[in-house]
C-alpha cells in the first residue's frame, strides 16, 4: 500500500487555489457514506504492534483501533488476514502468519482464532469487515530458512518467481489460480466477511535492471497474446473467477479492489489521465481496473489517491475527476493517504485541511461514495488535530455504508415491537428476528425536543445494534428520555445487502407502540 519515491517526485510546484482552506466548514453530512480505514499486519505496520506481543496485549491494540474509529464516525474496516503466503485464521492452506505470533506456522497461545474474534468485535460496533488479502505476494525478502515447511515455497516451489528480493506466486499457472480461488473461497464461507478485498500488488512493480521470468509460462500459455495483454488476462482471470466465486457463495459479500492510483497517463493513451506517473496499472503491473469495472467483477474500487490535491505529477484532484468520469458497474470509493500527515517531503500535508479538503472535493462528485483511509496508526493517538477537524465536520455525525452494489434494493420486513419496559432510569424492549430475513443490525433513531423524528437525517442515529444470526429476540436498551429529546424513537433493520427496512415508531412514554 504504501508508494515510494521510485513511483513519483513528491515536490510540488504550485498551490491550489480553487479550494478555500476553510472548506472542511461547508461540509455536508450524509446519511450513507462509506468510511474505512486500512489494517495493515505485514510487518507489524498497524497490527499487531509487535509480533512477540502476548495475545491479550494483542486484542487490547486491536480493540483500542476499532474504539477510535467509532468515536470517529468510520463504519467498515479493512483488515490484512494474509500478506505473504500466510494466514490470521486456522487454515490448511496456508500457515500461521509470523507477523501474529513471532514464528510462522506457530499457532496462538492460549489459541483462539484472531480472524473470528477481529469480525466479532468489529461487528459489535457496527463496523463492516473487509477481508484484505493479498494474492501473489509470497515472501516479504529471501530469507527462506524462517518459512514454516507448510509455506508455499516449499510445497509448491514451481509455483514461486524470485524477483525483487522476494518470491511471487507465479500468476500464469492455472494451478495458482485455482489455489487462490480456494483460499477466498475458505474465507467467504467460513466467516461472516462483508467483502474480500485485494490491494494494489498484482504483478510487481518494476525493480530497474530485473526481468521477472515468466518466460516458460509464457511459452506454454501464451496462446498467441502479446506478453502485457498475456499478462493482463492472467490477473482479470483471477479477479472474474474469485468474482464468481464469491457470488456463488454468498452473493451479499462483496469484492473489492484498491488499485494504484493511476490507470494509464495519457501521454501513452488518450483515455489516460493527465499525470507522469513512474509507474502504472495497465502497463507495469498488468492490472486494468476498467476492465473490471466494465465486466462487473467488483462490487467496489477504491484508486489509491496517496497524492496532494495539486501535486504537479499525480493530482488527487484530477485523478478523482478521472476515476469519477471512468468508472462504471461499480461503487467507487477513494483511497486517501493519511500514513503521509506530517512525515512526507510534500509539504502539503503539514496542512492539517489537506485531508479534509480531498474529503470535500470527493463529495462534489455524485458517483463518489465515501473514503478509505491508509493506514489504521494515522489517527491512533496521532495526528488528532486532524482527526478532530473531521469529526467536528465531515464526520460529524455517523453514516451507514451504501448498500450491496447490483443487489436487491428492497427490505420488506419492518421491525415489530413488543414487551416494553421501564425502570426509573432505563427503557427496553424487545423485536421479532425475521426468520426468513438475514438482519445485520437495528438502528435506532431520535430526535430532539419538538422535532420529528426522520431516519435520513444521520445526527438522529443514536444506536447501531448487531444482530446475533441465531437469535429469536432483539433487545434494545436505552436511557429515559431526557428534556431535550423526543418521547419517541424510530426502529429500522438492516439487511446483509445493507438494505434499510421502513421505520417503526416507538412510543416511549406510554409503552404503545405507533405504526
Amino acid at each position: 500500500m504504501i508508494k515510494t519515491k521510485t513511483l513519483l517526485s513528491l515536490i510540488p510546484l504550485f498551490i491550489l487555489t480553487f479550494l478555500n482552506l476553510n472548506a472542511q466548514e461547508k461540509a455536508t453530512n450524509p446519511k450513507n457514506e462509506f468510511r474505512a480505514v486500512w489494517i495493515a499486519t505485514v510487518a507489524n505496520i498497524d497490527w499487531p504492534k509487535s509480533n512477540i506481543d502476548a495475545v491479550e496485549k494483542e486484542k487490547a491494540d486491536y480493540i483500542e483501533i476499532l474504539d477510535t474509529y467509532k468515536k470517529l464516525n468510520y463504519n467498515a474496516v479493512i483488515v490484512q488476514i494474509r500478506s505473504v503466503g500466510d494466514a490470521f485464521y486456522p487454515t490448511e492452506l496456508a500457515p500461521w502468519s509470523r507477523y501474529l505470533t513471532g514464528k510462522e506456522g506457530k499457532a496462538p497461545n492460549p489459541y483462539f482464532d484472531p480472524l473470528e474474534w477481529m469480525i466479532t468485535e468489529a461487528h459489535a460496533r457496527g463496523f463492516e469487515f473487509h477481508a484484505w488479502l493479498n494474492p501473489y505476494r509470497a515472501t516479504m525478502d529471501l530469507k527462506t530458512e524462517i518459512l514454516s515447511p507448510k509455506h508455499d515455497f516449499y510445497k509448491h516451489p514451481d509455483w514461486m518467481i524470485k524477483y525483487g528480493g522476494k518470491y511471487y506466486y507465479n500468476p500464469a499457472l492455472p494451478e495458482v489460480q485455482n489455489y487462490l480461488v480456494a483460499v477466498v473461497d475458505e474465507v467467504v464461507r467460513n466467516y461472516d466477511i462483508d467483502a474480500i478485498h485485494f490491494d494494489d500488488y498484482f504483478y510487481p512493480y518494476r525493480v530497474a535492471g530485473e526481468v521477472f521470468n515468466d518466460a516458460a509460462s509464457y511459452a506454454k500459455y501464451g496462446n498467441g497474446l502479446n506478453l502485457e495483454d498475456w499478462r493482463r488476462s492472467n490477473v482479470n482471470n483471477l479477479v472474474k473467477c474469485v468474482s464468481y466465486s464469491i457470488k456463488n457463495s454468498k452473493p451479499w459479500v462483496q469484492f473489492g479492489i484498491s488499485p494504484f492510483g493511476v490507470w494509464r497517463n495519457k501521454s501513452v493513451d488518450p483515455k489516460g489521465s493527465d499525470t507522469t506517473a513512474g509507474q502504472t496499472n495497465y502497463d507495469d503491473l498488468y492490472a486494468d481496473p476498467l476492465a473490471w469495472m466494465e465486466n462487473s467483477w467488483v462490487d467496489y474500487i477504491v484508486p489509491q489517491l496517496y497524492w496532494s490535491l495539486d501535486h504537479p505529477k499525480a493530482s488527487y484532484s484530477k485523478l478523482l475527476k478521472w476515476w469519477s468520469e471512468n468508472s462504471k458497474n461499480t461503487a467507487v470509493y477513494i483511497g486517501n493517504g493519511t500514513y503521509k500527515i506530517n512525515s512526507d517531503s510534500d509539504k502539503k500535508w503539514n496542512n492539517p485541511y489537506e485531508i479534509p479538503n480531498q474529503i470535500n472535493i470527493s463529495r462534489t462528485y455524485k458517483n463518489v461514495g465515501g473514503n478509505v483511509f491508509f493506514s489504521a496508526k494515522s489517527f491512533v493517538n496521532k495526528n488528532r488535530n486532524v482527526a478532530q477537524l473531521l469529526l467536528a465536520n465531515q464526520y460529524k455525525y455517523p453514516a451507514l455504508p451504501f448498500v450491496v452494489p447490483n443487489s436487491k434494493k428492497t427490505l420488506f420486513y419492518c421491525p415489530e415491537i413488543n414487551n416494553i419496559s421501564k425502570d426509573t432510569i432505563n427503557l427496553s424492549f424487545t423485536i421479532k428476528n425475521p426468520t426468513d430475513c438475514k438482519v445485520r443490525y437495528v438502528m435506532v433513531y431520535r430526535a430532539k425536543k419538538n422535532f420529528d423524528n426522520d431516519v435520513n437525517n444521520p445526527s438522529q442515529i443514536i444506536q447501531k445494534i448487531n444482530v446475533a444470526q441465531k437469535c429469536e429476540t432483539i433487545t434494545v436498551n436505552m436511557s429515559e428520555k431526557t428534556t431535550d429529546e423526543n418521547n419517541s424513537c424510530a426502529i429500522t433493520f438492516v439487511d446483509y445487502f445493507g438494505n434499510e427496512s421502513e421505520p417503526t415508531t416507538v412510543n416511549l412514554s406510554t409503552k404503545t407502540k405507533v405504526n
